[in-house]
C-alpha cells in the first residue's frame, strides 16, 4: 500500500475513534460531572474502584487535558485530597505527562489542520509568537508559571510550532510541578481541615496569579532576552573557536629545504 493510502487510512481509523471518545464523553458526561461537583464525591468514586483508584484518577487527569472541561485545578487538588501531597503529586504529573503526550502529538502529526482551523476561529492574540521559537518558549514557560491560568490549550499550540518535543516537555514540567505539588498540598490540608495552612497556601496562589498576569510581559520579555543572551555568548565562541583555528591553519609550516649533494665531484 502506498505511503500517502497509509496515511489516509490512519487518519480516518483516528478519526473514527476521536468520534468515538467524544460520543462516550457526551455520554458519560452528567455521570463525570455528578462525580466532579465534590471532592467528597470525587473521592468516594475513586476509593469504590479499589485497586484501580490510581489508574483512574491518571484517567481523569487525562480526560482534563486532552478534552478540558474540567478546570486542571480541580483535580490537582482533588489529587492531594484523596492520595495527600506527595501521591497526589505524583498521580497528578504522570496524568500531565500523559494527556499532554497524547494531546502534543495527535496535533502535530494528524489534527495539525483542524487545530490551526480552530485557533484562528478564536482569533488568540498571542499567536504571533508562534513564529519566534524563543519568544514562544519564554511564553510557555510565564503561562505554565502563572497559577490560575487557562494552560491546556497552549499544548496543543505548541505542538503547531518548531519546538522540539524535549523542549516543550521540559518547559511544560519546570513550569507546571511547582503549582501542582501547593495545588496537591493545598487539598491534602483541606482533607485534614488544616485550614490555616491551606489559607495561606491560597493566598500564595491569589497573589502569584495576580503579580503574574499584571507582570507576565516584562518576564516574558526578561526570559526571552536571557535566552538571547545565552544563544549569542554560544555563537560567539563558536566563532572565536573557528578563527582561531583558521589562523593556525593559515600559518604555514617553513618549507623543507633538500639538502644539497655536498659530496666531492669527481675530477
Amino acid at each position: 500500500m502506498p505511503q500517502s493510502s497509509k496515511r489516509i487510512v490512519m487518519k480516518i481509523m483516528l478519526g473514527l475513534f476521536a468520534a468515538l471518545c467524544i460520543a462516550l464523553l457526551v455520554y458519560y458526561a452528567p455521570a463525570i460531572i455528578q462525580i466532579m461537583s465534590s471532592m467528597d464525591n470525587f473521592r468516594a468514586y475513586i476509593h469504590s474502584t479499589g485497586h484501580w483508584g490510581p489508574i483512574m484518577f491518571i484517567l481523569f487527569q487525562i480526560l482534563q487535558i486532552v478534552v478540558a472541561p474540567i478546570p486542571g485545578e480541580v483535580v490537582q487538588i482533588a489529587g492531594g485530597y484523596i492520595y495527600g501531597s506527595a501521591l497526589g503529586s505524583f498521580y497528578t504529573t504522570v496524568g500531565l505527562i500523559i494527556g499532554s503526550a497524547i494531546a502534543f502529538y495527535f496535533t502535530r502529526f494528524i489534527g495539525r489542520d483542524f487545530i490551526s482551523r480552530l485557533l484562528q476561529k478564536q482569533n488568540v492574540k498571542w499567536i504571533s509568537f508562534m513564529h519566534d521559537e524563543r519568544k514562544f518558549g519564554a511564553f510557555l514557560f510565564i503561562f505554565f508559571l502563572i497559577p490560575g491560568l487557562p494552560k491546556d490549550m497552549l499544548v496543543f499550540v505548541a505542538a503547531l510550532t518548531s519546538i522540539s518535543s524535549l523542549r516543550f516537555f521540559t518547559i511544560l514540567l519546570i513550569g507546571r510541578l511547582p503549582w501542582i505539588i501547593a495545588s496537591a498540598a493545598l487539598g491534602s490540608n483541606l482533607h485534614m481541615q488544616q485550614y490555616t495552612i491551606a489559607i495561606i497556601i491560597a493566598v500564595i496562589a491569589v497573589v502569584g496569579f495576580i503579580f503574574g498576569y499584571i507582570y507576565k510581559d516584562k518576564l516574558m520579555n526578561l526570559f526571552s532576552k536571557s535566552d538571547k543572551t545565552n544563544k549569542t555568548n554560544e555563537a560567539s565562541e563558536t566563532i572565536e573557536t573557528k578563527e582561531v583555528s583558521t589562523t593556525i591553519k593559515s600559518k604555514a609550516a617553513p618549507a623543507l629545504v633538500k639538502p644539497r649533494d655536498l659530496a666531492p665531484k669527481k675530477g
